[in-house]
């Protein structure tokens, strides 16, 4: 949930497009600038003191694109949802994820300067009861169910077919 300046709690709205299913007279679903991750993977290597070692674009069924940043810390391994600007933080690479997500670290204030949201590893390891999830359709709701999916990170960042 994100903390209001009134004290008062608004949950994570999931808009159109967060699972990457959409209906085609929807229209299409918006795409997230490939460059712009690129560029801040690039800035956030050099802050980090390491190297950008691979990006692998989003391909079905995958709903993310997924970075690995080598530095003095190690390995992190970055996650770009294909249709949102949303960037998530985890140990090892996988075709989905359910709770497996990390703190962001220092440097991921370079893809918020980018126009990117940092989605942090709570938020996303929580509950998809404490997210809005009222624009979920019953083909989304169908792969929930049958995928077991219980987290918001679990919703946003998948591989269903």
């Amino acid at each position: 949930m994100v903390e209001t300046a009134r004290g008062e709690s608004d949950r994570f709205v999931l808009p159109r497009g967060a699972t990457g299913f959409h209906r085609p007279a929807d229209g299409p679903l918006p795409a997230t600038d490939l460059r712009v991750f690129r560029t801040a993977l690039h800035t956030a290597a050099r802050l980090g003191g390491g190297a950008l070692t691979d990006v692998e674009e989003q391909a079905y069924p995958r709903t993310f694109h997924t970075a690995t940043l080598a530095g003095r810390a190690g390995e992190s391994v970055v996650l770009c949802h294909a249709h949102h600007p949303w960037i998530a933080f985890a140990r090892t690479r996988r075709d989905w994820y359910a709770d497996e997500f990390l703190p962001p670290p220092p440097w991921a204030h370079v893809f918020t300067d980018s126009g990117l949201t940092v989605l942090g590893g709570d938020l996303l390891a929580g509950p998809l009861s404490s997210a809005d999830t009222s624009v979920l359709g019953p083909d989304e709701w169908r792969h929930v169910r049958y995928h077991g999916v219980s987290t918001l990170g679990g919703v946003l960042f998948n591989a269903w077919d």
